[in-house]
């Protein structure tokens, strides 16, 4: 009979049930899709070990104006400078309020009274939540400008190692987080603890904040039901991000300076390190799903594998997620910490360009992407930073994809399959590993690995398929269309 060919479209789909995921790549880690064929991601290697008190939750790298390339680094207690040799310098500002490792949850086991909730039930909604700790970091020039969520305070480190970051006068206190906007006003989040409250320097002057005629300091609430998060610059504007929706954010000039606009509704940020700026504009994560703005509307992003992202994040630590752009790739890559998991374990990754979205396990917790330094960097929760992208080296973990069920023809009759054939995408050192099935929900048997290099002999029968691929040794490799040469069986 004619070669049946395994015509995978490319991407995961993780939605719904086993079944649902047929004819899709449904299990997959450390793999990526481009230009139609699969492959693995680059690999990483380790840049430096820095010794840090506690698990940094904020990056950023940036260049002083004599060439010197820094990266800060922020701790739930701890600032930090790490030089492109990966020595890190503490630069803590004096006095800093302490901060949390981990989210606190006021009704969790330890939190209220032994024997308060009937055993197997939910928990009532009576839950307070009080974040890790995170910091907001911007470069002011070649300055750092730095705010702790816990703290609230804004602070500013000179580039000067043997001195702190330091108190910038006048600015307002008890905030949440900050931003620098292109027409250099530094905006402060929840000023003065007012979760709504956005408030912002004179321009391209970070000690001038109260309004005069002769300035354009400034303030503004924003009309919503959530409380602020954070804010991002795009497009000749900037987006401020609350629990429930999204505000754009536009110099106008004296005497208002800036004007607010309520762009989306019901699209609340889960975490305030949970979305990133690029081209096509700012991409977030939301409690339930993902989302977009270009200008206009905020949009819904379709995504295949949402059921198992959302399903599998450690709600009461959602505070810990984190984003970091890879351009190089056209990916934003959120980290996040399993439900079994107080730290973050396991990735999402979008592919904004092609609309392909990915998961895997890694144990990061930040990062920054290229540009001042040659690759992107991210950092572990020990406090090991990675370049990656750079080689093809995975610690002790395999890149690999599993596709969900796979009818054999017309799934009525027994197939059996003598030779694996695969396209001239297909490069490198691959194995392929068949498991059948003759009933979705029969005995699985497995048969493999099979070298994919060329037409290979293989000998296996079944109704139903799943094909699960990964490289054999740790190199570059890529999987396009198979074909399968099988006869026809019976159908019993």
């Amino acid at each position: 009979m004619p070669l049946i060919p395994l015509k995978i479209p490319a991407g995961q789909y993780r939605n719904g049930t086993d079944l649902m995921s047929q004819g899709r790549w449904r299990d997959i880690n450390l793999v990526r899709w481009h230009e139609d064929a699969l492959r693995p991601v680059g690999g990483w290697r380790q840049r430096a070990s820095v010794d840090l008190n506690g698990v940094v939750r904020s990056m950023l790298a940036w260049e002083e104006n004599d060439g010197l390339r820094q990266t800060a680094a922020g701790t739930y207690n701890n600032l930090y400078v790490i030089n492109a040799n990966g020595t890190a310098t503490e630069i803590t500002p004096t006095g800093l309020t302490a901060g949390r490792i981990d989210a606190n949850i006021n009704t969790s086991y330890g939190g209220g009274f032994y024997g308060n909730e009937e055993y197997g039930l939910p928990r009532a909604d009576t839950e307070t939540i009080l974040p890790a700790t995170t910091w907001s970091l911007e470069n002011w020039g070649e300055y750092l400008l730095a705010m702790s969520s816990d703290d609230g305070k804004l602070y500013e480190w000179q580039g000067n190692v043997a001195t702190d970051a330091a108190l910038i006068a006048n600015a307002p206190t008890d905030c949440t987080g900050m931003m620098v906007t292109e027409e250099r006003f530094v905006v402060c989040f929840g000023a003065g603890g007012d979760p709504r409250k956005v408030q912002w320097s004179d321009r391209e002057d970070n000690t001038t904040w109260t309004p005069l005629a002769t300035n354009e300091a400034g303030d503004i609430n924003l009309q919503t039901n959530g409380v602020i998060l954070t804010g991002l610059r795009t497009r000749g504007q900037s987006l401020i991000l609350t629990t429930e929706d999204a505000h754009s954010l536009t110099y106008q000039g004296p005497p208002f300076v800036y004007g607010v606009e309520r762009v989306g509704t019901s699209c609340g940020l889960i975490a305030a390190r949970a979305a990133a700026s690029v081209d096509n504009g700012v991409i977030w994560m939301g409690l339930r799903g993902f989302f977009i703005y270009s200008g206009g509307n905020v949009q819904s992003i379709p995504c295949e594998v949402a059921d198992y992202v959302f399903s599998d994040i450690n709600k009461d630590q959602r505070s810990k997620i984190s984003c970091v752009v890879n351009s190089a790739w056209n990916e934003i890559w959120w980290f996040y910490p399993s439900a079994d998991s107080l730290e973050c374990n396991r990735y999402v990754a979008y592919d904004f360009v092609e609309n392909i979205w990915i998961t895997g396990e890694m144990d990061r917790t930040a990062g920054v992407d290229r540009g001042v330094f040659r690759y992107p960097m991210f950092i572990a929760s020990d406090g090991t930073l990675y370049e990656h992208e750079i080689g093809y080296s995975y610690g002790s973990s395999t890149p690999y994809a599993e596709t969900g069920p796979i009818s054999i023809g017309v799934g009525e009759n027994i197939m059996n399959v003598v030779e694996l054939i695969p396209d001239e995408k297909t490069q490198g050192d691959v194995s392929a590993t068949f498991k059948t099935r003759f009933y979705p929900n029969g005995t699985e048997s497995e048969y493999g690995p099979f070298a994919m290099s060329n037409p290979t002999s293989v000998r296996f029968q079944g109704r139903q398929i799943r094909m699960r691929v990964e490289g054999v040794v740790a190199d570059d490799w890529r999987v396009g269309i198979m074909r399968l040469d099988a006869r026809q069986g019976g159908r019993r």
